[in-house]
C-alpha cells in the first residue's frame, strides 16, 4: 500500500516545532507522527507533499523517498494521510493465522474513493490516480475542500491536532499504544538487579544495551516504562510510566512523572512531568518542566523552572501571532523551539513560547511568554540576535560533539526561520569545507 503524508496550511498552528522540521516528524509516544502512519497502513511505498522549505531535509534523509513528486504520486492508488493525524490503535497481530488474517483492516481501497475523519478534520483521503493529477503543495488545501464537498465521508477515529499541547495531552496514552504494538511480548518484564519495580513488570521494557544503576525505580502502574536502547539511567532515578527514555539518552537522578517522552541522545536530571522532550536536548540539572513540548538541540541551565499552572486554577493562554489563545487546559507548560537556551536560574510561566535560536536570561521574575526566534531577552529587554551566521557556527559545534553536525537542507531550514524572524536580514549560506 502507498501513503503520502501531506501538510495543510494549518501546520503553522504547531510552531515553533514545524519551524523547524516536518509536522510528521514530530513525536508522540515511542515514536513519530510518520512511523504511527507507516504502521497503520502497513505501508509498502511512503511520499511526502510537504512545504518546500521542509522538502531537501526530507530528501537528505531518505534520498529515495518521493517528495513533492507528482510523477510518483499519480503512479497509482494512493492514500494521502493528514500529517497532523495520531491514528487509533490497530489490533495486535495474533499468532494464529486465521485471527491474524480476521484482525487484519480492510482494504482502505476497497471503497475508494473517501475521505477518512477524526472528529471533523480530514485525517486522510483515499484517492485513485485520476483525483491524483492535479494535486501538489501549492493547491492541495483547495483540493481538500473540493473532495470534502464531492467525496464520502468515513469516521476512523483518532485524533488531528491543531496546537503542540495537544500532542502533550495525548503523549501518555500514544506511549501506552505504541509501547503495545512495538514490544514483543517475550522482551518485556526484564530487570537488572537492585532495580525496583512497583506495579506490574510486563509493562516494563529495558533493552539489552541500556545501562540502567541500581537503586533506580519504575513504576507501572499507570501505565508502561520504556528504557531503549544504550539509553543510561543513573541511581536515585524514579520514572513512573507512561514514560520512555530514548536511544542514548542519560538520566541523573531524575523524577521522571507520567506521561513524558525523552528522544534520543538526551541529558535530563530534576523533575519532569507530562512532556515530550526532542533529540539532543540538556536539561541536565535541578529544575521543573511539566506539560510542555521542547525541540531539539535546546539548552535547560541549572534553575530552569517551567510553571504549568495558573495560581487561579483558571485555563491556561499561550501568545499566538501576538493574541492570546485559550487552551481550555489547567496545566500547559512551555513550547520550545530547537536551539533555545535559558540560563541559570531562568523562570518560565506557563503558556510561554520561545521560538528556535532564542535566548532566555535571567531577571528575577519571569521570562516573558512570547519569545520570539533569533532573540535574546534579559535585564536589558528583549534584543534581536542579528548575527545568524555565529548561531549557526555554535550550533554546528555543539551538534559535532554529538557526532552529527549541520547539513546543507538543514542550515537552509533553520536561515528560512531566521528570515520568518526578520524578513529584511539578507542570510547568504555559510561556506563550509
Amino acid at each position: 500500500m502507498r501513503i503520502c503524508v501531506y501538510e495543510d496550511r494549518h501546520v503553522r498552528g504547531l510552531e515553533p516545532l514545524t519551524l523547524t522540521r516536518a509536522a510528521a516528524d514530530l513525536l508522540c509516544g515511542l515514536t513519530t507522527l510518520l512511523e504511527k502512519h507507516v504502521r497503520y497502513f502497513a505501508a509498502a511505498g511512503v511520499g511526502h507533499l510537504c512545504r518546500p522549505v521542509v522538502a531537501d531535509l526530507l530528501r537528505e534523509r531518505d534520498p529515495a523517498a518521493a517528495v513533492n513528486d507528482p510523477v510518483w504520486l499519480r503512479g497509482a492508488p494512493t492514500v494521502l494521510v493528514n500529517a497532523r493525524w495520531v491514528p487509533p490503535a490497530r489490533p495486535r497481530p495474533n499468532p494464529s493465522p486465521r485471527r491474524h488474517m480476521l484482525a487484519r483492516s480492510p482494504n482502505p481501497f476497497a471503497d475508494a474513493p473517501y475521505l477518512g475523519t477524526a472528529g471533523g478534520k480530514v485525517a486522510f483521503a483515499v484517492l485513485d490516480p485520476r483525483r491524483l493529477q492535479d494535486v501538489s503543495p501549492t493547491n492541495l488545501d483547495e483540493c481538500l475542500d473540493d473532495w470534502a464537498q464531492s467525496l464520502p465521508v468515513r469516521e476512523v477515529g483518532g485524533a488531528v491536532v491543531a496546537r503542540p499541547w495537544e500532542l502533550v495531552d495525548l503523549n501518555g496514552e500514544q506511549i501506552a499504544r505504541d509501547f503495545e504494538a512495538t514490544c514483543d511480548p517475550t522482551d518485556v518484564g526484564f530487570h537488572p538487579d537492585g532495580f525496583a519495580v512497583v506495579g506490574h513488570a510486563d509493562r516494563l521494557f529495558i533493552d539489552p544495551s541500556a545501562r540502567v544503576d541500581p537503586m533506580v525505580v519504575a513504576d507501572t502502574t499507570g501505565g508502561p516504562v520504556f528504557i531503549g536502547p544504550d539509553a543510561v539511567v543513573h541511581a536515585f532515578t524514579r520514572l513512573e510510566g507512561p514514560c520512555a527514555v530514548g536511544t542514548g539518552t542519560v538520566l541523573h537522578g531524575a523524577r521522571v512523572r507520567a506521561g513524558t517522552t525523552f528522544g534520543p541522545q538526551c541529558r535530563v536530571g530534576g523533575e519532569v512531568e507530562c512532556s515530550v522532550v526532542l533529540g539532543h536536548t540538556n536539561k541536565y540539572h535541578e529544575g521543573f518542566l511539566g506539560h510542555s513540548y521542547v525541540g531539539e538541540w535546546v539548552n535547560l541551565a541549572a534553575g530552569t523552572h517551567t510553571s504549568d499552572l495558573r495560581c487561579d486554577y483558571q485555563p491556561v493562554s499561550v501568545p499566538v501571532d501576538g493574541a492570546e489563545v485559550s487552551t481550555g487546559r489547567t496545566k500547559v507548560g512551555a513550547l520550545i523551539g530547537d536551539h533555545a537556551k535559558t540560563g541559570l536560574g531562568v523562570l518560565l510561566n506557563c503558556g510561554t513560547v520561545i521560538g528556535p535560536f532564542a535566548q532566555v536570561l535571567p531577571t528575577g521574575t519571569f521570562a516573558p511568554r512570547d519569545i520570539p526566534a533569533f532573540a535574546r531577552v534579559g535585564p536589558g529587554g528583549m534584543k534581536e540576535l542579528a548575527d545568524a551566521d555565529r548561531l549557526f557556527a555554535t550550533a554546528d559545534l555543539v551538534m559535532r560533539r554529538r557526532g552529527q553536525g549541520l547539513t546543507p537542507a538543514l542550515e537552509a531550514v533553520y536561515r528560512a526561520a531566521a528570515r520568518r524572524a526578520d524578513p529584511t536580514a539578507v542570510l547568504p549560506m555559510r561556506r563550509t569545507g
